[in-house]
């Protein structure tokens, strides 16, 4: 999901034993793909997408009667969605109190062109204001075209080296920030471990949670949760999670419509 900064991913490293850092692998694919792409230019991408689409086709033809998605974020500048099975697309708008993702205006777009369900996602800093963040989300979010069934979600799992009811109250304040601004229950991504540490209390947010381990579909809901949302299962060759829910059933998790 997320592709922090590389001093935050080794900070996650820390705080994080179940959540295979799929960061320092993009931080690296990026850095080849580009180098790719600079020699092999538009040839280079359209190989490497098509791998990509291969892959994704086969796990989507496994996941049998599981919705099939994907998340991707600026190391995936050029994805095609156009060519991509996926039937959702969750992608990276901001991380902290200023960054923002600078490929999240052109993968916002093809998913509205393509049609699917499509949400956006923060990477959060809990030594940060809550509120701050939020609001630098949503005027991100909220600079492109929206429809109805736009899923938010807050990526959380980094502690930045606050306590666990530090980490829960900034979580709580975040996500009820955005859903009274918004009118929209966020979604709360985060892998399993950190999820059952650092998420009591949260369960009314639909739970998106990270479990490689697990084959897909088969994670068991950690914390107070009774379900998850969406469970990502590999991050290999890109990100890829199932979802037990319809892809209707998706957005009805997300922008009303009006």
């Amino acid at each position: 999901m997320l592709k922090p900064r590389f001093a935050t991913i080794i900070h996650s490293l820390q705080d994080r034993r179940d959540l295979p850092t799929k960061r320092l692998n993009f931080a690296v694919a990026g850095t080849i793909l580009a180098a790719t792409t600079a020699i092999a230019g538009v040839t280079g991408t359209a190989l490497t997408s098509s791998a990509v689409h291969s892959s994704t086709h086969e796990a989507q033809q496994e996941a049998g009667s599981l919705t099939y998605g994907l998340d991707v974020s600026n190391y995936q500048p050029h994805y095609d969605w156009n060519a991509s099975p996926a039937q959702f697309g969750i992608i990276k708008a901001t991380e902290g109190t200023s960054f923002r993702d600078a490929s999240f205006a052109r993968h916002w777009r093809e998913l509205g062109k393509k049609g699917i369900a499509r949400g956006a996602y923060h990477y959060g800093h809990p030594g940060n204001d809550p509120i701050a963040e939020a609001e630098h989300f949503l005027s991100v979010v909220d600079s492109q075209p929206g429809k109805p069934g736009d899923l938010l979600v807050l990526d959380l799992e980094t502690t930045d080296g606050k306590s666990v009811a530090e980490v829960n109250a900034w979580a709580k304040a975040w996500l009820a920030h955005v859903k009274a601004k918004t009118g929209i229950i966020p979604m709360l991504y985060s892998g399993w471990n950190f999820a059952n540490t650092y998420g009591k209390g949260l369960a009314e947010y639909p739970l998106w949670v990270a479990h490689y381990s697990k084959s897909k579909g088969t994670v068991t809901p950690p914390a107070d949760w009774k379900s998850w949302a969406i469970h990502q299962y590999s991050d290999s060759p890109i990100d890829q999670n199932v979802s037990a829910l319809t892809p209707d059933q998706l957005r009805d998790l997300g922008r009303p419509a009006t």
